[in-house]
């Protein structure tokens, strides 16, 4: 194990908790808003939940230059200090406009955050520890995502604002970060965002678009097919949501293992699961169909993610935080970002309608490309023989 405490590390795998609950922590919180919100359109209370997604990808892009200004621990400290005045201040602005304006600060936190909560990984731990600390994190990222979503919708029933309070959560984090975080320098002569960055580390950059587009496919049409085409309740759909986000949590937990023992195999992990878990969708179409095929996806997303930000830690090296990680980071919130914009309009044009279920055959489909785009692009590629 590396020299670098228990304390340190625990700090910023706590940020991990943080970093998904940007955007989809309002989601079961958004019907209630939207009733509040009445008088507007749909489009614009839904970017109550989208729009963190894009101020994320400009600032993870200026992730790099930010640090030649400042240290680790500042950077930490003024991401969650925005985070948590951003996230709770909503709940004081009966204003929809005011609260947008919350919501793009709260994207930015978010994007001088997330990096450091992979890219210390790499910067403080060799790579043989990687792989565990990245399915660490993963896990923590997704139990953030049960704990949110879960208090978030429990406090939006009280009141539609209060729900606004769960970004509370970050002053733990903060605490951690004041207390325990070293302030390093983080930022070299090479150490930066750049053409040659991206051409470098294009697989798992587009590994990860490609990822988080075929995901998302879930989130955003899951609940509606699921209450459609079943007799599952709204509370029972719920629970099926959280038990994926609960499933790719104990997937991350054992990801460190898994990528021992599956050192060629797991590269192509997510492409397979995902393609398994929309196929078991469109085949049955059923209560089973859906239980069964979010297991899939839950494996896919616990073991897809971590893959990726331990394949680009090890190649960045120490320089990974202002490198790779904020370009995965941008990817990562890219693809939330365009997912629904490219599969909507797929859906139409290939499938009736009337087809609850086209989503998940274009899902099927990206699949395809996904699992193409990993074979030609790791086909020749091996992890690094573990140290024992």
């Amino acid at each position: 194990m590396s020299k670098v405490s228990k304390k340190v590390t625990f700090t910023i795998l706590s940020i991990s908790l943080l970093t998904v609950m940007a955007g989809a922590a309002m989601a079961p919180a958004l019907g209630i808003i939207r009733e509040h919100f009445h008088s507007y359109s749909s489009i614009l209370v839904q970017l109550i939940v989208s729009l963190p997604a894009f101020f994320i990808i400009v600032s993870n892009l200026c992730f790099s230059t930010l640090c030649r200004f400042f240290r680790t621990k500042t950077i930490a400290t003024i991401g969650l200090l925005l985070y948590v005045c951003a996230g709770m201040g909503a709940y004081f602005f009966d204003n929809i406009w005011i609260i947008l304006c919350l919501r793009a600060v709260l994207g930015i936190s978010v994007g001088f955050i997330m990096p450091l909560s992979t890219g210390l990984l790499s910067y403080y731990f060799p790579p043989e520890e990687q792989a565990h600390l990245m399915g660490l994190s993963a896990a923590m990222n997704q139990m953030g995502g049960v704990v949110a979503t879960l208090l978030a919708g429990f406090l939006a029933t009280v009141s539609w604002n209060l729900s606004f309070f769960v970004y509370g959560l970050g002053l733990i984090s903060l605490v951690l970060v004041l207390l325990f975080l070293p302030n390093e320098k983080l930022i070299s002569r090479t150490s930066k965002i750049s053409a040659k960055t991206l051409v470098r580390f294009h697989p798992s950059v587009i590994g990860m678009l490609l990822l988080m587009s075929i995901f998302f496919i879930f989130p955003t049409n899951f609940a509606i097919t699921a209450k459609q085409s079943t007799s599952l309740s709204s509370n029972q759909i719920t629970l099926i949501m959280v038990g994926l986000d609960v499933i790719a949590f104990f997937v991350g937990l054992s990801f460190g293992e898994l990528m021992n023992k599956f050192r060629v195999a797991i590269k192509y992990f997510a492409p397979c699961f995902f393609f398994l878990g929309y196929m078991f969708y469109v085949i049955d179409g059923g209560v089973w169909g859906f239980i069964i095929g979010s297991l899939f996806i839950g494996i896919a997303n616990g073991v897809g993610i971590p893959y990726l930000n331990t394949i680009a830690s090890i190649k960045g090296g120490k320089d990974s935080a202002t490198t790779v990680m904020p370009l995965l980071s941008a990817s990562l919130y890219l693809g939330q970002f365009i997912s629904p914009l490219i599969v909507s309009p797929l859906s139409k044009v290939f499938f009736s309608e009337n087809d609850l279920l086209s989503p998940y055959k274009i899902g099927m489909f990206i699949c395809i490309i996904f699992f193409i785009q990993v074979y030609t692009t790791r086909h020749f590629q091996s992890l690094p023989p573990e140290r024992k």
